[in-house]
């Protein structure tokens, strides 16, 4: 039986790793989990697959789940506080920098409430609908 590993901090390189996955839906724990999950599938970081993952350490086994949610927890604080005033509340999926350029990943899915969208877009930059 292999001990257990992950005695140290996960790399720098994946620490970005789980920044970028919170970037593109700015989603808190356990929902962020599943996007990690599918950006390491899909090689969307810089073509990491989960062996790569593994390699910088960041592990999805139940055992190590722990310590991914605190590093989830301590990236999203970050991220929350780098932003600070320029936050405006956009639908549930939570918030997004007034001033930034909207950007939608391919496999993303704009969900669309009267004005309101949920997924980071402001409805200006969405053409209606007839």
């Amino acid at each position: 039986m292999e001990p257990l590993r992950r005695a140290h901090e996960p790399s720098a390189e994946a620490v970005e790793f789980v920044r970028f996955c919170y970037r593109r839906r700015r989603i808190g724990w356990p929902e962020l989990y599943d996007e990690m999950c599918a950006v390491a599938g899909r090689g969307l970081y810089h073509g990491w697959t989960h062996a790569n993952v593994d390699e910088h350490g960041i592990g999805f086994s139940l055992c190590e789940m722990p310590a991914l949610a605190a590093l989830a927890s301590r990236v999203i604080a970050e991220e929350e506080s780098g932003r600070g005033a320029g936050l405006v509340s956009v639908g549930r999926r939570g918030p997004a920098a007034a001033a930034e350029e909207p950007s939608i990943a391919v496999d993303d899915v704009v969900e669309r409430a009267g004005d309101e969208v949920t997924a980071g877009i402001p409805a200006a930059a969405i053409p209606a609908v007839a």
